[in-house]
């Protein structure tokens, strides 16, 4: 049971009711308020008592804890506004020439954000598995370049330390969407996370993933849909812009979606890339290459310059457009 005292004068009454009721509880602040904690869903008292105290049914991630989108800033990037925020940059990083190219370029092109991975999860153990340590000094270098905030994929919590200072927004990937240990410890930091949804899973279970965060006391998540596995070939992943339509709907973080894994195409990025623009996502990651072609990880979805450039002029433009017609953006 999740609850909220309408006034912080109550909190103290309220710990004494569930005391007595021996039931066992924990407080945490979130977004500014005191928010109560237990596991007992069948104390009557605290049923019944809807004159002093707010009840959350479904969880820190729904509207049902507040209607107002929730956003926060990464320097002078703030995620959930108005502006359409964009991370680009490579699937992979390979070398500090490449990645300082790439940084500036996409800054030119209008990027927000620098991402890029030094730890890579693949399928295949024998396939290039990041630069690691090394990699992670490539992206603070770059950024010490360009300015830009660095997104960048923790793989294992053992590695936070070297992610704590330097990277600014820490990625959970699909393949740990469901690691709830990574998801609890996460949760216990103030580091911004961009939680991405499972490539099996439900729109309820990408929430309870994000519910981790929240109930650690991290109020700092952005949903990003990548797409879940299914049965067409054609594509990498299966893009239902529905899902980035439900998650605004439902709840108030920040939604972002990353066009590049779902489409396994760099011909298909620019389309999906607009289509979660028009269906409210407040932020795109896309991964942009400065050699497509000899990139050392998931070259064929990687877009070039030249691309990039057309998707955040456009991407940019339907966003002003839809401003003012969604309930749910901005």
């Amino acid at each position: 049971m999740i609850l909220i005292p309408r006034n912080e004068d109550y909190l103290e009454s309220l710990k004494d009711m569930i005391a007595d009721s021996t039931s066992s509880y924990r407080i945490m602040q979130l977004y500014g308020k005191s928010i109560l904690i237990t596991q007992d869903d069948s104390n009557p008292i605290l049923k019944a008592d809807n004159e002093n105290l707010i009840a959350i049914k479904t969880g820190l991630y729904s509207r049902d804890l507040t209607d107002r989108n929730t956003s926060f800033s990464i320097g002078n990037v703030n995620i959930g506004g108005k502006k359409l925020i964009i991370a680009a940059g490579p699937c992979a990083v390979e070398s500090l020439d490449q990645t300082i190219e790439i940084a500036e370029q996409v800054k030119r092109l209008g990027a927000d954000m620098i991402r890029g991975g030094a730890f890579k999860p693949r399928t295949n153990p024998y396939s290039f598995q990041g630069l690691g340590k090394d990699g992670i000094e490539i992206l603070e270098k770059a950024k010490e370049q360009t300015g830009l905030p660095i997104v960048s994929e923790l793989m294992d919590i053992s590695d936070f330390s070297y992610f704590k200072d330097g990277i600014d927004m820490i990625q959970v990937g699909s393949r740990n969407s469901q690691n709830f240990s990574m998801l609890k410890f996460l949760g216990r930091t103030e580091k911004p996370v961009l939680l991405k949804n499972g490539m099996g899973n439900s729109t309820d279970e990408w929430m309870g993933a994000a519910e981790y965060i929240l109930s650690g006391g991290n109020g700092n998540v952005v949903l990003c849909y990548r797409g879940t596995r299914g049965f067409e070939r054609r594509t990498r992943f299966a893009m239902d812009i529905g899902s980035i339509t439900v998650a605004k709907k439902i709840s108030h973080l920040p939604v972002c979606a990353d066009p590049s894994h779902p489409s396994g195409n760099r011909d298909y990025v620019e389309s999906m890339a607009l289509a979660a623009v028009s269906a409210g996502c407040d932020m795109l990651e896309i991964e942009v290459h400065n050699d497509p072609e000899h990139s050392l990880s998931d070259r064929e979805q990687q877009i070039t310059f030249d691309t990039f450039g057309r998707i955040v002029k456009s991407a940019r433009k339907i966003r002003e457009f839809i401003l003012e017609n969604s309930r749910y953006v901005g």
